[in-house]
């Protein structure tokens, strides 16, 4: 089996977030797949089948399979369109969460995704002792957001793993407005539920992301920086019931894997 490892939402290697990337002719054992994705002990190990004129997508986290990611979703079309329909624009993915549509333009991926709902609930006592530092307004959908009082306050955050594994929602993510004239807003993202202590940079909870800051900043355009340690940047936008998130990515890797 063949499998590539990409850097998404980056322009250069070592940052941005890892994806490993299978594209398959059919589909392995669960088992199997949950034990590469294990091995690999990225935040993500995407498998893709062709299946007509589109591909059926799905990811595992080394905890288990999620139902929707965004870097890897980016992965896989950097995979696709570089590798194997080199001569296409655009690649549609059959998905837990619909069809999923990417388009190349250049450099840059595309991705059209379905926006999350942003239902408010009270800030707790567990979320403050979770961060070490009181969220202004907390949302729930499946994952957790929670806004804190500024950029600083996201960019030291060290928060209680233990504690996080305890809130709503399946990964925890905090933002706020960015103090750089670069960016619109900040962010990061902790998953210990998925054993994954903090994702470098996650697609999918900006789709949760996008939506509140549009809103607040009467915008409907966002460039979005998280403040992992490795970084990352996502264009995204909103359309509707509908979030853009676009990015660029760049091929670590390329190896065999000697699985049975």
């Amino acid at each position: 089996m063949k499998q590539y490892v990409v850097d998404a939402f980056t322009d250069h290697l070592f940052s941005g977030n890892q994806a490993a990337v299978c594209v398959m002719n059919d589909w392995p054992d669960n088992a199997l797949m949950q034990n590469i994705a294990a091995e690999n002990n990225f935040s993500e190990t995407a498998f893709a089948v062709k299946e007509g004129t589109s591909y059926h997508l799905r990811w595992f986290t080394p905890g288990g399979e999620i139902d929707f990611c965004g870097h890897a979703t980016l992965g896989t079309s950097f995979v696709i369109l570089n590798y194997q329909e080199k001569f296409s624009s655009s690649v549609t993915f059959t998905s837990q969460v619909g069809d999923l549509t990417v388009k190349r333009n250049g450099d840059v991926y595309e991705m059209d995704f379905p926006a999350y709902n942003l239902k408010k609930i009270p800030v707790t006592a567990e979320m403050t002792e979770a961060l070490g530092v009181r969220p202004l307004e907390a949302y729930i959908d499946r994952d957790l957001l929670l806004v804190l009082p500024d950029a600083e306050s996201v960019r030291k955050l060290n928060p209680d793993l233990h504690r996080l594994n305890h809130l709503e929602g399946l990964l925890t993510a905090v933002t706020a407005p960015s103090d750089s004239s670069e960016y619109d807003c900040v962010s990061r993202v902790f998953a210990p539920k998925l054993n994954i202590p903090e994702d470098p940079v996650t697609g999918s909870t900006h789709c949760m992301i996008t939506p509140y800051w549009c809103s607040r900043f009467g915008r409907k355009e966002l460039t979005c920086f998280q403040a992992s340690k490795r970084t990352g940047i996502l264009y995204t936008g909103i359309r509707g019931d509908r979030v853009k998130i676009a990015g660029r990515a760049v091929l670590f890797s390329e190896e065999i894997l000697m699985v049975p």
